[in-house]
């Protein structure tokens, strides 16, 4: 049986038990894992409200962060790549993703208690990742999407209002909630845009980020415990990191990426037996034989720029310490 069927099954059966557990999937749903919610011999977490270990007080500083990232060149190769699939219709929108060697004084589990973000992830000794972005939420039968897209440096002058009235930016974000209210129909009823395109401001290591978001939100049915797999697995890969459409447009990125994306851009998740949260697993680092190696990137469209979105996915190689 497949990963993903296996998984999905497991979790059903959770569910309809009302048993709590913790979740990871990985971008391509072929490797997946579960563990029970007070475990943390392997994988610490902390969403905005639970969590399975206890905060470190001492927090070792930062005082080394050099990036190598891949060249503009070979970023243009990949760019142009996707380019010409979007030209030819195949997508219109892609998020495009490279890995940047990175080299600190923290290890990964410094990286962790250094941190601070609305989820924390640490698979130890594999990656950590300090996410900003929630996937779904499920709370008595409601479930919420918050798809983001759009980011700027908020130290730019009359940042907020530039990012939110650029057209780039703006048909990126529309393409992304049509696509997520389309995924929530998948599961849901009722399916509506409850908030759209609110700004929230990011603190890092080396500058302050404004981050686009919506709030998409539906109905489930009233035995969605027993099929809680299904509905998590329905939804991914998660649109905010892939684009649309989305099997054709996960093909391009394969071969525009050139490069495994592992856990990256899949998801986390907590489930107490009968609500959920989870996120993307977004702003992730991964050691990679001893190498550290940050992987991020953003949404390309027939409008984007390569200069600025290679800048844009260097600005996102940060750590969110104050």
């Amino acid at each position: 049986m497949k990963v993903k069927e296996e998984i999905s099954k497991q979790m059903n059966a959770l569910g309809k038990e009302g048993k709590a557990f913790v979740f990871l999937i990985d971008f391509d749903g072929n490797n997946a894992e579960l563990f029970s919610a007070k475990e943390n011999d392997k994988l610490l977490w902390q969403t905005p409200e639970h969590s399975n270990f206890s905060p470190v007080e001492e927090k070792v500083q930062l005082t080394k962060w050099e990036m190598n990232p891949i060249s503009f060149e070979n970023y243009k190769k990949g760019f142009r790549l996707v380019q010409n699939h979007i030209h030819n219709g195949d997508t219109y929108l892609l998020n495009f993703t490279q890995p940047t060697n990175i080299s600190t004084n923290l290890n990964l589990n410094q990286i962790f208690n250094s941190c601070s973000a609305r989820y924390k992830i640490l698979l130890k000794d594999k990656f950590v990742c300090f996410s900003p972005e929630k996937f779904v939420r499920i709370n008595d039968g409601q479930i919420a999407s918050f798809p983001m897209k759009g980011t700027m440096d908020a130290s730019i002058e009359n940042s907020e209002e530039l990012i939110l009235t650029d057209s780039k930016e703006l048909a990126e974000h529309n393409t992304i909630v049509d696509l997520i209210r389309n995924d929530l129909s998948l599961v849901a009823t009722n399916v509506e845009v409850e908030k759209f395109r609110y700004l929230e401001r990011i603190k890092t290591n080396n500058r302050d980020l404004w981050q686009v978001s919506s709030k998409i939100t539906g109905t489930l049915p009233n035995n969605y415990c027993e099929n809680i797999g299904d509905i998590i697995f329905t939804m991914l890969p998660a649109g905010s990191i892939c684009g649309a459409p989305k099997k054709k447009t996960v093909e391009i990125i394969k071969a525009a990426e050139n490069y495994d994306r592992g856990y990256y851009t899949g998801v986390f998740g907590y489930f107490d037996g009968r609500n959920l949260d989870s996120c993307v697993l977004i702003r992730y680092i991964e050691n990679q034989n001893g190498q550290l190696v940050y992987k991020s990137g953003g949404g390309i469209t027939f409008m984007s720029d390569a200069k600025k979105e290679y800048e844009e996915l260097l600005k996102k190689v940060y750590l969110p310490i104050e």
